[in-house]
């Protein structure tokens, strides 16, 4: 039986028109009109109706490190990212080595297939954030779990059918030995390669492009920087259109007028990430990230015993109210979260409103606040609705 949700106002790709309704059938949207609501619909009084937010870089949340988790720790992070609009997230695991890694994404893979359905926001296989990076930028990565992207490293990858299977992006320092044949083999087998932790002079940056990278991670932040003469990665990444550009809108890994600048010049290619860890979503406290404490104070940023920035304590929810308070118009910071992260890991039904698509939708409150988040046409947040905090799920909690 179909349903029909109508709203004051919607996202349709890149614009906000209103009203407009969206028909769901089985799961998926089947007709998406604007104007006067049909019969029978679910009509919301106010806000806004956007798809669901796909965040590409979470490392972990509600006290669960992904380097760590089991099928209890999954269901606890699907439960909650709804709630901050998250309707797909793109688990992602940091620097160790190649066996390690793999052993790590193959419990990620088998904590995401004991979801059961309806359950939350759903996983979209794997992100490795290294081992490939230059120890040059590490930031709270180990260096010496660092390797060179040599063919047996990839082949490592590739070869293990369900690790390729599952393998949506890695991210990668090309200019290190080896590396620009790693983002070719890896790219002609359809992972999504994104410079970062990366060294590279701006001439290597779009050689990564040439050889098919298509991403930047955390635009900014662990790479080269940007100078008036020597590009480094973020000038390239700026200029050059074949780059989508990951950014953490906290506000402190990339201080307001840098992201306002961003937008100004790649608004379009912009794909907000949160490159949440086990704190976010809890309060402050001990964590782990890639089974490595981090510490989250008053402040809301985690960051390393050392004191170096680890991860965040982000929501993909906030990370839009922080564009929009910068200047940044609504829409764009909304697709921002949704049809240009979607697109970059070639999720074309995902992040729109349109038939075809998968029923992913969010209702927003005038603040930009999730009031309620449907995932594959089921209602899996309600903000009327009272939830119990998050407690950590058995990896690291607050004071500990």
């Amino acid at each position: 039986m179909d349903a029909v949700v109508a709203a004051p106002r919607a996202l349709l790709g890149r614009t906000i028109v209103g009203p407009a309704s969206v028909r769901i059938r089985d799961g998926r949207i089947v007709e998406v009109t604007t104007g006067e609501a049909p019969p029978g619909a679910e009509v919301l009084s106010d806000g806004l109706l956007t798809p669901g937010l796909v965040d590409v870089q979470v490392n972990g949340a509600v006290g669960v490190d992904f380097a760590e988790v089991d099928a209890h720790g999954m269901r606890s992070v699907a439960e909650a990212l709804p709630s901050t609009g998250v309707t797909r997230f793109l688990p992602t695991l940091i620097t160790a080595p190649v066996d390690v890694v793999l052993r790590q994404a193959r419990a990620v893979l088998a904590a995401s297939a004991a979801l059961p359905d309806g359950v939350g926001a759903r996983p979209l296989g794997v992100h490795l954030e290294g081992p490939f990076l230059s120890p040059k930028r590490a930031g709270v990565h180990d260096p010496s779990f660092m390797v060179e992207p040599g063919p047996d490293q990839i082949s490592a990858l590739l070869d293990d059918d369900l690790i390729r299977r599952a393998l949506r992006m890695v991210t990668m320092a090309p200019e290190q030995p080896g590396g620009f044949e790693a983002v070719r083999r890896l790219a002609e087998a359809g992972v999504l390669v994104a410079v970062g932790h990366s060294d590279a002079t701006g001439e290597q940056t779009r050689a990564a492009a040439d050889a098919g990278a298509r991403m930047v991670t955390h635009l900014f932040n662990a790479q080269r920087p940007l100078g008036h003469r020597e590009p480094g990665v973020p000038g390239v990444a700026l200029v050059d259109e074949r780059f989508t550009l990951g950014l953490i809108a906290d506000l402190a890994h990339v201080g307001p007028d840098v992201c306002r600048l961003v937008f100004n010049a790649a608004g379009a290619r912009v794909a907000l990430v949160t490159d949440a860890v086990a704190a976010a979503g809890m309060p402050p406290g001990r964590y782990h990230l890639g089974g490595a404490d981090v510490l989250l104070t008053e402040d809301g940023v985690p960051r390393s015993p050392e004191g170096t920035i680890a991860g965040s304590a982000l929501t993909l929810d906030r990370a839009v109210r922080n564009i929009v308070s910068v200047g940044v118009p609504v829409a764009d910071a909304l697709a921002s979260a949704t049809i240009v992260p979607a697109e970059v890991i070639g999720e074309s039904g995902l992040g729109r409103l349109a038939p075809g698509a998968v029923a992913d939708l969010v209702w927003w409150d005038d603040d930009l606040r999730p009031k309620k988040v449907w995932v594959d046409g089921r209602v899996v947040f309600d903000a009327e609705v009272p939830v119990a905090p998050p407690v950590a799920a058995g990896y690291a909690t607050a004071g500990q």
